[in-house]
């Protein structure tokens, strides 16, 4: 509807005007909410349910495999999900130690309350923020362009900019067995209308489908016949800010262990029994589910070859009994969850305190959307996070924070911000949703990285923080912290370069310990520690002149040595990836008049819309021949083009 007909519905009364309106205030509408106010913006943030702000809904854990790597670049550009998550771990740990520093990912289990409750503060006392308990039903838009939204009480509130993070919530209903809820997350409200409004406007709807697994009581079952999972010392927090100031993220004393079990014979005959019950495979669930986290009754009928699997069994908070089943999703009825989960292993007398369910949700086609995460169809209106198509908590967050950025540089009027493949795992993520769309929801994952061994997570700051404060959201004492930093390591690896040492005794035992030949002369510590099994603290026995440096600072400089060749010839296919990536395309050209294009291509190519060659080159169906004549057709009329941009 149009702002004409906002007005003339009875009741309707306009209630305030805003730069940028954010509707929904979970993980990505937090990052959006943050952003566009911390840049200046006077932004409201809508949200059904004031206490459920930031809700976990499924499990508290914030980062994991590709997932520690985007709360990290999060962190870099100036959002707040590292800084939340670091004061309420529970427990910290870094996987994929055995695979390499490309993809080592931090992982905390969090305080699902505490993180709550923690980033609902952080926002309150944000400026230019105002937050508000109240449901979007409707999208008001004249001439194509977002110029406010209505509530469900026909209150209007004018914006220039909209970014929509409605997560699993729109039309959204919940599903056990037979039973069919229409309601959010953990029996929340859900989104009523806006989709309506959504195609209207013309935007393309899917559904998709999700779940969660049950959440059992620590009193009642038996951790004997568990396997322990302890956390890890000297994980380095997600923010920068906190790893500069010497923040202890939840030292090992203070972490809480999870554990993990194996579903049995009687869990696989408990499901085999039971199938016709299972909303999955009878009809009832319409949307498509993830493929890498399906529900148990899923993972026995795909994987067949598999006789049983694992589960983790994780804590919800430290003021709580409550444990979550991590592997166990389902929508199978009550009754049969019980069944399940006293087939389990320590838990055959366990007490289920909330029982496990899938959620169907309408989402907007990310085919539709800029690589700004602005609508291709209406003006102004950006989308981000589960509403796009994404699954998880990280995914959501990153662009919510991309979006909360672009909408605010769109009522700067100032250029949106892109980040490619080739600057960070958020570049990846946004790229593969807006370039190649999904069928299910999307997941990151490090095998998606083109450029994992320069993507990193101990160097986001590196490759982020100077854009961050570029646009606003890092303040100069941060910084200048960051520079300090990148000194420090840029002095400690010319000092590693220039200083040698000969066959000591120290370093004669230590090559000895490792299974490895001794040098028979002088050797620089650079060249040491590029030595497989030689680590930067082990050259600390020879290199007494050394600073006590931060975790951080340590890894990267052992990293940058030991994979300086890697790192070369990655350079030089970003180099040659970026040729593509800064080869425009402009946005008027009508692909139908490229004589040599195929049909499909066109198609494609008429509909999403790329900006770049390099982007075009991902789109499926246009294939390398079609990049080599639309290159060709550039070149041959890039005088034109220049000329009509001007």
């Amino acid at each position: 509807m149009n702002f004409e007909q906002a007005k003339s519905i009875e009741y309707a009364y306009e209630a305030g005007s805003f730069d940028v309106a954010i509707v929904g205030a979970g993980h990505a509408g937090c990052e959006a909410a943050h952003a566009a106010s911390k840049l200046g913006l006077k932004t409201i943030l809508f949200t059904l349910h004031l206490d459920a702000l930031a809700n976990l809904p499924c499990n508290p854990s914030i980062g994991g495999t590709a997932k520690g790597q985007l709360v990290r670049e999060i962190d870099a550009l100036g959002g707040i999900m590292g800084k939340v998550a670091d004061q309420c771990a529970i427990q910290m740990r870094m996987l994929n130690r055995s695979k390499g520093p490309a993809v080592f990912s931090p992982r905390a289990q969090i305080d699902r309350s505490k993180y709550s409750v923690m980033m609902k503060k952080v926002l309150e006392n944000q400026d230019n923020l105002f937050i508000k308990q109240g449901h979007i039903t409707d999208l008001i838009v004249d001439d194509g362009k977002i110029v406010g939204v209505m509530t469900e009480s026909k209150a209007i509130y004018r914006c220039k900019a909209c970014v929509v993070c409605t997560g699993t919530y729109m039309e959204s209903r919940t599903i056990m067995g037979e039973v069919i809820s229409l309601s959010g997350p953990d029996g929340l409200p859900r989104s009523q209308g806006l989709s309506k409004s959504l195609k209207e406007l013309g935007l393309p709807i899917l559904r998709f489908k999700t779940g969660t697994p049950v959440r059992v009581n620590l009193a009642s079952i038996d951790l004997s016949q568990m396997s322990i999972q302890s956390g890890e010392d000297n994980i380095p927090p997600f923010s920068f800010e906190n790893e500069m100031k010497g923040l202890q993220v939840a030292s090992i004393d203070e972490q809480v262990p999870c554990y993990s079990i194996w579903t049995t014979d009687e869990t696989r005959q408990v499901i085999h029994d039971n199938m016709d019950r299972s909303p999955l495979y009878s009809g009832v669930i319409e949307g498509t589910g993830p493929r890498y986290c399906p529900s148990i009754e899923d993972k026995f009928v795909r994987f067949k070859d598999k006789s049983r699997h694992q589960i983790f069994v994780e804590h919800m908070g430290n003021d709580t009994n409550e444990m979550y089943l991590q592997g166990f999703s389902t929508s199978l009825p009550e009754q049969i969850q019980e069944q399940m989960v006293h087939s389990l292993p320590g838990l055959q007398k366990a007490t289920i305190q909330r029982n496990a369910y899938a959620i169907e949700y309408d989402l907007v086609d990310p085919l539709s959307v800029k690589p700004s995460l602005e609508s291709q169809i209406v003006d102004g209106l950006f989308t981000a996070g589960q509403v796009n198509g994404s699954s998880g908590y990280e995914e959501a967050a990153v662009q919510g924070i991309v979006a909360g950025i672009n909408a605010s540089l769109k009522v700067l009027n100032k250029e949106p911000m892109i980040l490619t493949r080739s600057q960070a795992y958020i570049g990846v993520l946004v790229d593969d949703l807006v370039t190649k769309g999904t069928n299910e929801p999307y997941r990151m994952m490090t095998s998606r990285a083109e450029y994992r061994l320069f993507l990193r997570q101990d160097n986001c700051d590196r490759r982020l923080t100077p854009i961050g404060h570029e646009i606003g959201l890092i303040d100069n004492e941060r910084f200048c912290l960051f520079e300090q930093k990148q000194a420090q390591i840029i002095e400690e690896k010319q000092r590693l370069k220039s200083t040698f040492t000969g066959p000591v005794p120290e370093l004669v035992k230590l090559m000895e310990d490792i299974g490895m030949k001794p040098p028979q002369s002088g050797i620089s510590l650079e060249e040491l520690i590029r030595r497989p099994g030689i680590t930067y603290d082990m050259v600390s026995l020879i290199d007494k002149n050394r600073k006590d440096f931060t975790t951080d600072i340590k890894k990267a400089v052992e990293t940058d040595i030991k994979y300086e060749g890697y790192l070369k010839l990655e350079e030089a296919k970003i180099a040659s990836f970026k040729k593509l990536e800064e080869k425009a395309i402009p946005q008027e050209l009508d692909y139908e008049v490229i004589s040599g294009l195929r049909l499909e291509a066109k198609q494609k190519l008429n509909a999403l819309r790329p900006v770049s060659v390099g982007q075009a080159s991902r789109i499926s169906g246009v294939s390398p021949a079609d990049i080599a004549v639309l290159l060709v057709f550039l070149e041959a009329n890039k005088r034109e083009f220049k000329h009509e941009r001007l």
